[in-house]
């Protein structure tokens, strides 16, 4: 049996060993953790400022706003703009994330152009050092004298990140409601309609996170179908896609306050955001005919209140003479209920210099589509023919190695959650990763570890003081 010193040695070199042998397990995740992270996917909502959208399609400026590069709305005055790309630090909190997609304003129509005509795409946030900027490219026309001004990269608002700790985040990343102020510079590209200092909407966004040595792969495109082989029948399409959001009014008014609907996409169909894309395209293409038929996968059906359903399905894209036609099989059982087949829905410029295949890719991009005289019945009288719909975007691969162009990525399907602070923090995969709902949250596998690894190391101490004490049983200041 071992003497008392002969114990105490052997406790003490037990918990030396536990301690040491915790710290070696700790440090590859506290390594991982100091890891820079590429933002990669994610979308951010904002209004911009929802006073100047009443003023631009109100009774004096009877303007509207027009979607650019797949962004979308949400709810009934906010812009999203998609497909995050930047990075993260999660040791000193830097964020950078910049995001596609614009919006452009137009009013006060004279002749054949607007006196208000302003852009604004692809916002950019950054947060470092304990505040933030929303940056954008910015095209606007001078109030007044006219002058078109086009800059990038404008420092347009100021974001007020008070109070949020943007470190230890492991993703998601969720900021909700961040309060906006004009900058000097934004002033200044917002063509004089607002000083600097103007309260602009809050900004919400929500971005993914990947570690630099695993990024996040693409989005997958549809494979094709078929291998290509030797003395194959040129103009074979190999793969296809048609991207259309119908008609954004549409879009609102079903998930809005008077229908209270959705839609539904089956079949393959996959939904952009602001567009539907009905994808493994098939058909034929004649370079020197200038012209191509395909079918299209995949079906869209909106349902709501007041007797809403319609189905758009057996999706086909013809061109010839320099105009398109997108057709479609439409079952509507609503109150002026209808049955298409092969409809034409919408027709869409096609200039023979645009159908000419680049790397084997031939590609329209956000074409406008003007409805015709069965779409008008396909919508039940809902809009005249020759209404405008949403842009139609294009692409078709004649060779296995062209690929299409990637679908907006909106991140995961966490949303930005407002917190019980006044502002959001930086959101983790799982609620459980935080201590309380107060703090930032730490991710588990550091945190917990951490607190083991200091109660063991205040254990040793106060083992060591004890031993070299006068008899006190009283622990040193530091030990609590």
């Amino acid at each position: 049996m071992p003497s008392s010193g002969q114990a105490r040695a052997i406790r003490r070199a037990g918990t030396v060993a536990a301690l040491a042998a915790l710290t070696g397990a700790l440090l590859p995740v506290a390594t991982a953790r100091a890891d820079d992270r590429t933002v990669r996917g994610g979308r951010l909502d904002w209004g911009i400022k929802s006073s100047f959208q009443s003023y631009v399609t109100g009774p004096i400026a009877h303007g509207a706003s027009t979607l650019q590069g797949g962004a979308a709305t949400v709810g009934g005055s906010r812009f999203r703009f998609h497909s995050a790309k930047g990075s993260y630090d999660p040791d000193s909190g830097t964020f950078t994330a910049g995001f596609s997609g614009g919006v452009r304003f137009t009013g006060h129509k004279k002749g054949g152009s607007y006196e208000l005509d302003l852009t604004i795409s692809r916002p950019t946030v950054k947060v470092s050092g304990g505040s933030g900027t929303l940056y954008a490219d910015m095209v606007s026309k001078q109030k007044g004298t006219g002058k078109i001004t086009s800059t990038p990269r404008v420092p347009l608002a100021s974001l007020n990140v008070s109070g949020i700790d943007m470190k230890g985040g492991t993703g998601p990343i969720a900021l909700d409601n961040i309060p906006a102020t004009l900058t000097s510079q934004g002033a200044e590209a917002f063509a004089g309609y607002y000083t600097a200092g103007t309260a602009l909407d809050p900004v919400s966004l929500s971005t993914d996170l990947v570690t630099k040595s695993a990024p996040k792969s693409e989005p997958e495109q549809a494979p094709s179908r078929r291998a290509a082989t030797s003395g194959e029948k040129a103009g074979r399409i190999e793969n296809a896609a048609v991207d259309w959001g119908v008609r954004r009014t549409f879009r609102e008014y079903v998930t809005g306050p008077i229908a209270k609907g959705e839609w539904k996409l089956s079949a393959g169909a996959q939904d952009g955001g602001a567009l539907f894309r009905f994808p493994k395209g098939e058909g034929t293409y004649d370079e020197k005919k200038h012209t191509l038929a395909a079918d299209f996968a995949g079906s869209v059906r909106f349902t709501g209140a007041h007797g809403l359903d319609l189905t758009l399905a057996g999706i086909t894209v013809d061109v010839r003479d320099g105009k398109g036609t997108l057709s479609a099989d439409v079952v509507s059982k609503g109150d002026r209920g209808t049955t298409l087949k092969d409809a034409p829905l919408v027709t869409f410029p096609a200039a023979e210099k645009e159908l000419k295949p680049e790397d084997g890719l031939v590609s329209l991009t956000e074409v406008p589509s003007k409805l015709t005289a069965e779409g008008a019945e396909a919508f039940g009288g809902m809009y005249k023919a020759g209404s405008s719909m949403d842009p139609l975007s294009l692409a078709v691969a004649l060779d296995t190695q062209a690929k299409l162009p990637a679908l907006p990525d909106l991140g995961s399907s966490a949303a930005p959650e407002p917190a019980p602070e006044k502002h959001a923090r930086p959101k983790t995969e799982n609620a459980a990763d935080s201590a309380d709902s107060s703090s930032n949250a730490v991710p588990i596998g550091v945190g917990a570890g951490v607190a083991v690894l200091l109660a063991a190391a205040v254990a040793l101490g106060f083992v060591r003081k004890r031993r070299g004490s006068t008899g006190t049983d009283t622990p040193p200041a530091d030990a609590s």
